[in-house]
């Protein structure tokens, strides 16, 4: 079978910290923190866990002075590049750059002024670092909400243009893009309208998309629905929720295209009748253990031990169950019988050895 190849379009390179944005890059994920940025020791904790799940940038709110000077401890502790959330106040912009923000974004909405717009592009040129225009449905520009008759794409679009022709006219250009509402169809035709005007690197999300359940659908679809269009270079997830979630749904969504191979791949049947194991409980017995893994193993949990391997016969290892009892088996083929309160230490003892050898040699045995 061919696999499903996306053909991503060619956007301009940047550099968020050590993390190449655009171009071919992969599509790097990222979240945001909701601690209080100034407390530094709970902010550096969530951020560890982030990186942890696998967070490749992470965002900060900067409403003050005292969260804008904290960066500069924060950033001791992390080892992911940062990126300070500006709104209303340039001056905090300033203040982030100065204190090693990796990236700034600012709401062309709120921002202010030409005056205000260079005081910021001149502190990203002295501390080399890009920024990203933020367009948000909730905060757009007067003049276009009277011109197109409210928040429409071609009013989103238009706002994050004369604000790139802005930074253009100023000398800066290492800018990144996003246009976020929190509907998926206008989300969808403002980063489509976009894509066509600019190869300037796009940041794609669906915001305030809600709690877990809603927000994973409207994130998925419309985060998944770009991005197999070619179009997207960073992504988050917004939900009501730890942000680890986010990190977690996102490489989800980017394995489901096969755009990245980030930890394991987990396949388990949604079971029927036929399933006399609590499938239920070992799938997630499983995901809990290999929640921090980033080793890109396919793993099959399912509950037919007469049918399992054959309809996982892709995974890499894997286990079926039957009544009281189950089998392990690897690409399709049964390796033994185990009894069923065994079943998950078995899978995660090969799973280790697996991983292991991956370690050692590079890929899979």
């Amino acid at each position: 079978m061919t696999p499903f190849l996306i053909k991503r379009k060619k956007t301009k390179e940047i550099y968020v910290g050590k993390v190449k944005i655009g171009g071919f890059a992969p599509v790097a994920v990222q979240s945001m923190t909701n601690t209080p940025t100034e407390d530094v020791q709970a902010t550096v904790s969530q951020i560890k866990r982030l990186e942890e799940a696998g967070c490749e940038i992470i965002r900060v709110a900067v409403p003050d002075m005292e969260a804008a000077t904290a960066i500069v401890k924060i950033k001791k502790e992390i080892s992911i590049p940062l990126i300070a959330d500006i709104h209303f106040d340039y001056r905090l912009a300033v203040a982030a750059a100065e204190s090693g923000a990796d990236a700034l974004r600012i709401n062309p909405g709120n921002i202010g002024g030409r005056k205000k717009v260079k005081a910021v592009t001149d502190a990203a040129k002295n501390f080399n670092i890009p920024i990203r225009i933020g367009v948000n449905a909730g905060s757009l520009e007067k003049e276009f909400l009277e011109k197109h008759g409210g928040v429409t794409a071609e009013a989103m679009v238009e706002s994050a243009l004369r604000h790139v022709d802005l930074l253009d006219s100023l000398g800066f250009h290492e800018i990144k893009l996003s246009l976020k509402a929190s509907d998926i169809p206008r989300t969808l035709d403002a980063y489509r309208l976009l894509s066509c005007h600019t190869d300037i690197p796009l940041h794609v999300g669906v915001t305030e998309a809600g709690g877990l359940f809603p927000g994973i659908v409207k994130s998925s679809v419309g985060i998944g629905m770009l991005l197999a269009e070619g179009i997207g270079d960073t992504i988050r997830v917004s939900l009501t929720r730890d942000p680890v979630e986010e990190i977690r749904t996102g490489f989800e969504i980017l394995k489901a295209l096969g755009m990245r191979k980030h930890g394991p791949e987990i396949i388990s049947c949604p079971t029927c009748g036929r399933c006399k194991i609590d499938l239920f409980n070992i799938a997630k017995q499983v995901e809990k253990a290999l929640l921090t893994s980033s080793m890109p193993l396919k793993i099959a949990i399912m509950g037919c031990i007469v049918n399992g391997p054959g309809e996982a016969r892709e995974a890499d290892i894997g286990i079926a169950g039957g009544k009281g009892a189950g089998i392990l088996f690897k690409k399709g083929k049964v390796v033994k019988k185990i009894p069923e309160d065994r079943l998950v230490d078995i899978l995660l003892k090969e799973i280790k050895e697996y991983e292991k050898n991956y370690l050692e040699g590079g890929k899979l045995q």
